[in-house]
């Protein structure tokens, strides 16, 4: 039977690939089948995922699309790996055009040779690419370049050569107007052989093999700078091996250095990269080969060594803006897909002393009823009042939670709310507030509420954070939101097609309803975007509510095409069609209504009947179209048609007795909650507005290497007080021999 679905699988990816090849128009022309192996090497996937993957993100599919109902194409490869796929696939056609462009520079020279051409064809790496431009490259006016136009080259020509003690005989024949003396002659010479030297290909390779084994990163603080400087202290008088480095202590030097306060240099043993450039280039031991030598240690230190610093700091700028948006990924995903509250009428306060606190009502779908503000704080001291109010409003709005955001004011707030005597039980949550600010002075809360000021809009920011996070945090850019390191150091256009890959991902994973998601929210939709988002909205407005996913047809610009990559993440409750309330996309309806058929039952029936599902013998649906990862998908969709897939919230108490760093001991354990993730350690709220540190080294009572090993954003854990630093505000914490929480 294994044998039997598995030559099945085999077959259908290959009915599957030869379908699309022959039924799709490819956007850019033959795939190069190259690259394919390129990416299938490097990724460690077969040739037929890789090439799969390829055609459907080439002919107009998403990635969200492309992970969840095309899995028969790619083996099931999941989001990530398909990602990686297209940013390689990205990356080679980049390089295909930087070829072209090399290929008719040289051509145009007159020097492009068939040995040349080939090489530059068949090379794949980026840094042997233009190794292999370099001696073609027009250049500004050099030292080499003025002895070339002096006529000099020849004499450069019979140096290198090394053959001859009779060098200044030689260079004597070159003296002119512009060449005087015969010491001028071989100095131009030298420098030509310099410049030779450092454009060769193989002197360039060692030295980079070199500077990937045994470089030093070193940082020095910049004289007169150390009182400025002096949060970058740790950098003053620094040096590792670069290939040490981690990313948050090289973005931490670069800012130092963009800043003005460092210097930062990548360098290398000089005596033995001269000494491996003399084994490449001194072939002799004469007249000639002493100035080649003396040409060797030039070419180094003048030309090569510049040139390898500035590759080397930019593939470690790259290596760490990587590392630290794979953070921010992993983190914003994370928090994303935190638990929601649901569809619960709820109470928010966004905290404040001197100004009061701001206070909305909202109903069960996120609409503000009703705002005003109180005073229970220093000082007004309003606590009677304050508290009175509160009662009438969870009374008059049917309030069953409370969301405090976690600023100014916070822990106090919470304290008071404590002492409130409500008449039902309504549970209080401390929501991360984070990037509410940006919200409420955005142009999409002014457009929601026009006629509220930003604290009214920040108060309904964070009760809609309490009832669905993700619906909420998509309408704010995710680099305010708070959990990433270096966030403005890094490449920011990296930065953000990252981040808006992983909003894609968690919108389309947990799925939308669309009669009451937003503009922001249907934005992130596969293969949606601002312009049908906005259609959808005012399609929505003018005839009501979609009763099923076929009248998404109706929307303007939204086509067959459209609807294919869409239609399985959108969510209709309580529609015509009990399917469109759940995952299974509307191309497998025919399938489950077969089910249900050869059931003697109905479709509807056969969502709520778990004893009907189990006698359903997938195999004996298997075609040409669909597999068995998407009929055993369907069957678990089946199960649980429109069930959110994150987790339910939890309430989490701080110590009550710890209000401000003044009231933390050594040797205090307390709960907390990770707030953010970094690739050293984790930091965690323990309810004095002060996040404390949990280093990697003091995480587990063992070695970690990833801290998203241990704890995971919004977290409950609990932590010891090891060391507080109360000049700095700083707080140092511990997770070793302590439960999670």
């Amino acid at each position: 039977m294994r044998m039997r679905k598995r030559f099945c699988t085999v077959r259908l990816r290959n009915i599957f690939r030869d379908n699309f090849v022959h039924s799709h128009s490819r956007k850019s022309g033959a795939m190069n089948n190259i690259h394919v192996k390129i990416i299938a090497n490097q990724l460690q996937l077969s040739e037929n995922q890789v090439y799969n993957t390829i055609e459907l993100l080439e002919n107009g599919a998403t990635i969200p699309f492309i992970s969840r109902y095309r899995k028969e194409l790619t083996g099931s490869l999941n989001e990530v790996t398909l990602a990686s796929i297209q940013s390689l696939w990205e990356k080679l056609q980049e390089l295909d055009k930087r070829k072209e462009t090399i290929l008719r520079t040289i051509s145009e020279q007159g020097k492009l040779t068939d040995d040349l051409k080939k090489r530059i064809e068949d090379t794949f790496d980026a840094n042997e690419l233009e190794d292999l431009y370099l001696p073609y490259k027009p250049k500004r006016k050099t030292r080499a370049s003025i002895a070339r136009q002096k006529g000099l080259e020849p004499l450069a020509t019979f140096i290198l050569q090394q053959k001859s003690d009779a060098v200044e005989d030689k260079a004597a024949t070159f003296l002119n107007e512009e060449v005087k003396t015969i010491a001028e002659a071989m100095e131009g010479a030298t420098d030509i052989i310099a410049e030779w030297i450092s454009e060769n290909q193989q002197v360039r390779q060692s030295i980079r093999r070199l500077y990937a084994h045994e470089a030093t990163i070193t940082s020095k603080v910049v004289k007169g700078k150390e009182p400025d400087a002096i949060k970058y202290g740790d950098y003053f008088d620094f040096n590792e091996p670069l290939k040490r480095c981690p990313s948050h202590r090289y973005l931490a030097m670069n800012r130092g250095e963009e800043e003005g306060y460092l210097r930062v240099s990548i360098e290398v043993n000089e005596n033995k990269a001269i000494d491996t450039i003399k084994r490449l280039v001194v072939k002799s031991n004469n007249a000639s080969s002493k100035i080649v030598e003396k040409a060797v240690v030039d070419a180094f230190k003048r030309l090569i060594s510049p040139s390898m610093e500035n590759e080397f700091k930019a593939l470690a700028k790259e290596k760490a803006d990587d590392e630290a948006i794979k953070v921010f990924a992993e983190n914003l995903q994370q928090l994303l897909l935190a638990p929601p509250l649901g569809q619960k009428r709820v109470l928010a306060i966004d905290p404040g002393f001197r100004t009061g606190c701001k206070v909305v009502c909202l109903d069960a779908e996120g609409n503000l009823l009703h705002n005003e503000t109180i005073y229970p704080h220093p000082p007004q001291n309003e606590r009677g009042a304050a508290a009175a109010k509160l009662n009438a409003l969870v009374k008059t709005y049917k309030i069953e939670a409370i969301a405090i955001g976690n600023g100014t004011a916070s822990r106090e707030t919470e304290q008071f709310i404590k002492t409130v005597r409500f008449d039902t039980d309504v549970k209080v949550f401390i929501v991360n507030e984070s990037g509410a600010s940006v919200y409420s002075a955005s142009a999409v809360a002014r457009e929601e509420f026009p006629d509220y000021d930003v604290t009214v809009r920040g108060a309904v920011s964070i009760g809609r954070r309490l009832m669905d996070p993700l619906a909420e945090l998509v309408k704010i850019d995710p680099k305010s939101i708070g959990v990433g390191q270096y966030q403005h150091d890094v490449d920011q256009g990296k930065l953000k097609k990252s981040l808006e890959q992983v909003v894609e991902f968690c919108v389309n994973k947990v799925g939308v309803n669309v009669n009451t998601a937003s503009k922001e929210l249907l934005t992130y939709v596969s293969g949606l975007g601002p312009t049908l988002a906005q259609n959808i909205v005012n399609h929505r407005r003018e005839h009501g509510p979609f009763k099923n996913r076929q009248e998404l047809l109706k929307v303007p610009r939204l086509g067959e095409k459209v609807f294919e990559q869409c239609a399985g993440f959108l969510r209709i409750r309580g529609g015509t069609n009990p399917l469109d309330n759940s995952a299974v996309h509307p191309e497998s309806y025919p399938i489950v209504e077969r089910m249900a058929a050869d059931l003697n039952t109905s479709v509807e029936t056969l969502l709520k009947d778990e004893n009907l599902r189990s006698k359903i013998d997938v195999n004996r649906y298997v075609n040409d179209k669909i597999g068995l990862p998407t009929l055993n998908d369907i069957l678990q969709e089946l199960a649980r048609p429109g069930l959110d897939p994150r987790t339910v919230i939890k309430v989490f108490e701080f110590d009550p007795n710890v209000h401000s760093i003044d009231d933390l001991k050594v040797g205090m354990i307390l709960p907390g909650i990770v707030t953010n993730i970094t690739r050293f350690g984790c930091f965690v709220d323990i309810g004095i507005h002060q996040d404390g540190l949990v280093h990697i080294s003091q995480m587990a009572d063992r070695f970690v290497s990833d801290p998203l090993e241990i704890v995971k954003i919004h977290q409950h854990v609990r932590v010891k007080v090891i060391e507080i630093d109360r000049v700095r505000n700083r707080i140092q914490l511990s997770m070793k021999g302590i439960e999670k929480s």
